[in-house]
């Protein structure tokens, strides 16, 4: 069983097991609709689509962030219905370098479900190894709806993750390092192309989610990620550390490439930046 990567051409070798479960989740913070378009016109055999605006997303309020985290029991819902086994091998991909798929390579271990892997390089890699292609939707069979009885999930999160008080409280009174994952013009203030204010969370390191992959687009050797993230932390220990972006999803990325790392048990803040300026009273820094 692969937990963390797995290359197109183990794929293949695994893909018409049944106990195999695959997800595209490509997707266009720009365009809600060109995963969808993406998918259609061409995806790896078998594969399901999930859509990160309606499937993996609660109801927006105005006050909760871009991508509202879904409740446990909701997302297990979900993945009953797309015929999730708790013995089941999960593999995620898109098209942008693993930034979608390590979002939902999280929530499905936060589900309490181990066995979850990244296709490494993401669909171009499946392109480029000249895995098989197909075309049009796929729901699940009824046998997979059948299925549902077996999965079986821990009644505790299996990944921790923070909410905005407890950020908020951190910053006088720190007890965790917040880590931010978007660009650095952004974590800067320059920009701020999705939110309506710009700059970070006081006292927040950045490193882009775009560090951990090498040119290309693959994820960098276990041994170089752990020497980068130790090196930026400063000796603070993983679980004491808080990944935070946009609206939680790439945030993931670097929680992934930590945990990849062997730097085990670091935390999310689902609701990121985009919940933080939700209330102006929170402040802001810049530069």
């Amino acid at each position: 069983m692969f937990d963390f990567l797995i290359t197109p051409q183990q794929l293949q070798a695994r893909l018409e097991r049944p106990d195999c479960l695959v997800f595209d989740v490509r997707h266009d913070l720009a365009d809600h609709h060109a995963g969808q378009r993406a998918y259609e016109h061409g995806h790896i055999p078998g594969a399901l689509f999930l859509d990160h605006e309606n499937d993996l997303a609660a109801p927006k309020t105005g006050l909760n962030g871009r991508h509202p985290l879904p409740t446990r029991q909701e997302l297990a819902a979900l993945m009953r219905l797309k015929g999730l086994t708790s013995s089941m091998q999960v593999v995620v991909y898109d098209a942008q370098g693993g930034l979608f798929a390590s979002h939902v390579w999280w929530m499905l271990r936060w589900l309490g479900h181990e066995h979850v892997a990244i296709l490494d390089g993401g669909w171009q890699a499946w392109q480029a190894a000249g895995g098989p292609v197909q075309t049009g939707q796929r729901q699940p069979s009824v046998s997979e709806a059948q299925a549902v009885q077996s999965l079986n999930l821990p009644s505790q999160a299996a990944m921790p993750t923070v909410q905005v008080a407890q950020v908020l409280a951190n910053i006088a009174k720190p007890v965790f390092t917040v880590l931010d994952a978007r660009a650095p013009e952004r974590y800067r203030g320059e920009i701020e192309p999705m939110d309506p204010v710009a700059g970070h969370i006081p006292g927040a390191l950045n490193r882009s989610h775009q560090n951990n992959l090498d040119a290309q687009g693959r994820f960098k050797p276990v041994a170089q990620l752990r020497e980068e993230f130790t090196a930026l932390l400063g000796g603070v220990p993983a679980a004491q550390v808080v990944h935070q972006c946009g609206s939680g999803i790439t945030a993931c990325h670097n929680l992934f490439a930590m945990e990849l790392a062997g730097l085990k048990g670091s935390h999310l803040y689902p609701g990121s930046w985009s919940e933080w300026v939700s209330d102006p009273a929170r402040p802001v820094a810049r530069a």
